[in-house]
């Protein structure tokens, strides 16, 4: 017995050990792929891009219902993390584990805004860690009512819209504040995947996104379920 377990030991410490030098190994290379992307465009140059932009729309320009419905389906502890949510990260990782893939990112608002700034679409350790170091740096620079209005003029939500006001006229023929209650709902779930959840590509399976919008707004107290059920038969 004295022997097994000092070989269990051996081999956790060893296991551990090995855990550490990848993480450490992953966490430099994914610092430097930060600081490259930095070093090519500073950050407030970056930002200054898209808000240069003729159709970049302000939260005073947006109904409060969509980004109310954005938070909730994207990232409900929005207001109270540092740029990455650890819970988040955490039931991912355990997802990715146990199905061995990449699936699951957890990622936050922020993060979001992070890799549409200055990564790719590529799904991988290195980049999701630059992903971090972008975060943090984002959030030590900016208000959380600027990141999420650099969010929602940077997603995209299908048919070659990069950017709320885009969307918003693209599939409505309005300005972002003239959308309905049932159109800020609808919109808030397209970025999700915009290529599954296009208007002009799969009309039902954005009505069924929208439902699953509308149900986190419920459970994280933005909206009753009156509300819930006057905004999705305002179309009907």
């Amino acid at each position: 017995m004295k022997r097994i377990r000092k070989f269990l030991f051996r081999f956790f410490a060893l296991a551990m050990l090995a855990m550490l030098v990848a993480g450490s190994v992953l966490g430099g290379f994914g610092y430097k792929m930060y600081h490259d992307a930095l070093a090519e465009q500073h950050l407030d140059e970056k930002v200054a891009e898209i808000q240069a932009d003729p159709d970049y729309t302000t939260l005073a320009e947006i109904p409060a219902i969509y980004l109310e419905a954005v938070v909730a389906v994207e990232d409900h502890r929005f207001e109270h993390h540092f740029g990455i949510d650890l819970i988040a990260i955490g039931r991912a990782a355990w997802s990715n584990l146990t199905s061995w893939s990449l699936r699951e990112g957890g990622s936050t608002i922020t993060q979001q805004l992070a890799k549409n700034l200055y990564f790719t679409q590529e799904k991988s350790f290195i980049r999701k860690i630059a992903e971090m170091f972008m975060a943090f740096h984002l959030e030590n620079t900016y208000t959380k009512d600027e990141i999420l209005e650099l969010y929602v003029n940077s997603i995209y939500f299908g048919d070659g819209y990069y950017c709320i006001y885009d969307a918003s006229q693209g599939y409505f023929g309005k300005a972002p504040i003239d959308m309905t209650d049932y159109e800020c709902t609808l919109l808030a779930g397209i970025p999700n995947a915009p290529s599954i959840y296009s208007l002009t590509a799969n009309p039902e399976l954005a009505e069924h996104r929208q439902e699953y919008v509308v149900q986190k707004m419920i459970q994280y107290g933005y909206i009753s379920e009156s509300e819930a059920q006057t905004i999705l038969q305002e179309q009907s």
